[in-house]
């Protein structure tokens, strides 16, 4: 089972993710289909990554005849969540304000995006201060 902490997905993977969450279950000839073109890559590829997200838990592959049905073991949202989540874990605390600012100025948004994001804001404390969590002595964020 996903360790729901440890959200470890490379780019390509990710690709591979949003297909399955697209359609729900999946074959790997489906999988093929879908991305051989516009990713251009091969078979052995695909079947790669599947094999690697199987070994990590975040699908499953149930047997079917010849054939495996793969399925997200977590849906797109909670799996979104928890690599943001990690993402802004490996930025400095300082940072974060920034980067969620940058996010926000580089998106495309719907109005039901922005009145979310304002709620959220308008829900959310400020505090006084923010202590760096960065590797003492290595990097200089004040």
């Amino acid at each position: 089972m996903l360790e729901t902490t440890n959200i470890n997905i490379t780019d390509a993977e990710w690709r591979i993710m949003r297909v399955i969450w697209a359609l729900d279950t999946v074959t790997s000839r489906q999988l093929i289909q879908v991305l051989s073109d516009s990713m251009d890559w091969k078979p052995a590829t695909i079947k790669t990554l599947l094999h690697r997200l199987t070994d990590k838990g975040i699908i499953k592959a149930e047997k079917d005849g010849k054939k495996f049905i793969y399925s997200a073991v977590m849906d797109e949202s909670r799996t979104v969540d928890l690599a943001s989540k990690k993402f802004f874990n490996q930025v400095c605390a300082k940072k974060v304000g920034s980067a969620v600012a940058y996010i926000i100025d580089e998106s495309e948004l719907t109005q039901d995006d922005i009145d979310k994001i304002q709620d959220k804001l308008d829900q959310k404390q400020a505090v006084e201060k923010i202590n760096c969590n960065c590797v003492p002595n290595q990097y200089d964020c004040d």
